[in-house]
């Protein structure tokens, strides 16, 4: 016998109470989508600002470990107000999947590391690559950090 809740799901007579409507969709498409852009141009302003240091990307490596700095903060302040949904969600979409996943590029980061690698500074492309891992992972943990002890000490949070 089929789950119920499949049959919500894909019956359009009886829709799901938690599906928001393609209208809510297409709105969550264009908060992504400016926000994207907004990043983006971003990134392209600090990265030509910083540029190059000793022929490794240094302004890359600093939009991506700031990048994840302010996604651990906000992913976590908005975990610690409540569950996903509303404003809460907007906000998530705009400036989290938007400004801050135009903003950092792991994508770039994947290109100067095979760059610096086909040039012949291996250890440079390596070291490069493993440093923005290991110091973005420090940055999302140290936001998250940061985010809960200043909303707990203005008692912010639900828990």
């Amino acid at each position: 016998m089929p789950d119920q809740h499949a049959i919500a799901t894909t019956d359009p007579a009886h829709p799901d109470p938690a599906d928001p409507g393609v209208l809510a969709r297409l709105a969550q498409f264009g908060w992504v989508a400016l926000g994207g852009a907004v990043g983006t141009l971003g990134r392209a302003g600090l990265s030509a600002l910083i540029g190059d240091v000793a022929g490794l990307p240094l302004g890359i490596l600093v939009i991506n470990v700031t990048g994840a700095l302010a996604l651990g903060v906000l992913l976590q302040a908005l975990a610690l107000r409540g569950p996903d949904r509303g404003s809460r969600r907007t906000v998530r979409l705009l400036l989290g999947t938007g400004v801050l996943g135009g903003f950092t590029t792991y994508s770039l980061l994947a290109t100067d590391v095979a760059q610096l690698l086909l040039s012949g500074d291996v250890w440079g492309g390596l070291g490069y690559g493993a440093a923005t891992l290991v110091l973005g992972g420090l940055a999302t943990w140290a936001g998250m950090g940061l985010a809960r002890a200043v909303l707990r000490s203005r008692g912010a949070t639900d828990g």
